[in-house]
């Protein structure tokens, strides 16, 4: 009875989360990102269920491996323009982002001691490039691509991109990447070192599958107390960028080039940025 009662204890209920599908085969937990219809583009629902679920796998003891995914065609088509779109008109701009939760999603990713593959089956954008780059093992299918396309919605790649991106590939390439927003294809990526390897799609499940099931069948603690020492260096970086990097996300999101930028969606042309 004992032990039942401890199982019980250990076991995390993740019903309650309506934007992430999580699925469980073994000590794998899959987490699908499950907004299909917006190409899993984050919203302020979904955002917040991500500030919180790598909070609750660090106390499921079921749990050995994550993998994180994303449902239908995409990954993460990143910020939800649309839902960006009808908060500015009900609260003003620059309200969208919530600090405090952006804070929490990077830290409990670099937290968690578990190890996190992202299998990104679809385009990564933006929050969703972030989201993918800040697990521990990348895989990609060989049709998606990559980016970081902040600036071109007038607003400062402040969710993390701007610590991520220089320790994957170098200041000069991320700088290059992070300034222009351009897109970079899933076997460019793995040959910069951005992601880990890049596989056709059919491919992919199996290779992560395979590795899932070898994680979860290794020494934990090696594994884990591995991932917090290499993570150390990040989450100083981390502590020491990320208030400011968010801070200046939000002045952007109340300037003149990000207003300039939801116009253009809504009108279907390219935003004409004056520059200052």
């Amino acid at each position: 009875m004992a032990n039942e009662a401890n199982t019980a204890n250990t076991a995390v209920d993740y019903s309650g989360y309506e934007n992430i599908l999580v699925t469980r085969s073994g000590s794998v937990l899959t987490l699908t990102l499950n907004r299909p219809e917006r190409f899993n583009a984050v919203d302020n629902a979904l955002h917040e269920e991500l500030s919180h679920i790598f909070i609750d796998i660090a106390r499921d003891e079921r749990t050995s491996v994550v993998v994180l995914t994303g449902a239908g065609r995409a990954f993460c088509a990143g910020g939800d323009i649309k839902a960006i779109l009808e908060d500015t008109e009900k609260n003003g701009p620059g309200n969208y982002l919530d600090m405090t939760s952006a804070k929490r999603i990077i830290f409990s990713l670099l937290d968690l001691e578990k190890p996190i593959i992202a299998k990104v089956n679809g385009h990564a954008m933006g929050l969703g490039a972030t989201l993918a780059l800040f697990c521990d093992i990348i895989y990609m299918a060989d049709d998606a691509r990559i980016a970081d396309p902040h600036v071109s919605a007038g607003v400062v790649a402040g969710d993390g991109g701007a610590i991520i991106w220089p320790q994957l590939i170098g200041y000069a390439r991320a700088k290059e990447f992070l300034l222009t927003g351009d897109q970079i294809s899933a076997t460019r990526a793995a040959e910069m070192g951005l992601v880990n390897h890049a596989l056709p799609r059919d491919e992919l499940d199996g290779a992560v599958d395979a590795l899932a099931t070898r994680l979860a069948a290794g020494a934990q603690d090696a594994i884990r107390w591995s991932k917090v020492s290499v993570n150390i260096g990040l989450k100083q970086l981390a502590h020491t960028m990320l208030d400011t990097s968010i801070a200046y996300e939000i002045l952007t999101l109340h300037g003149p080039d990000h207003a300039e930028a939801l116009a253009a969606f809504v009108e279907g042309r390219k935003p004409d940025f004056t520059g200052t």
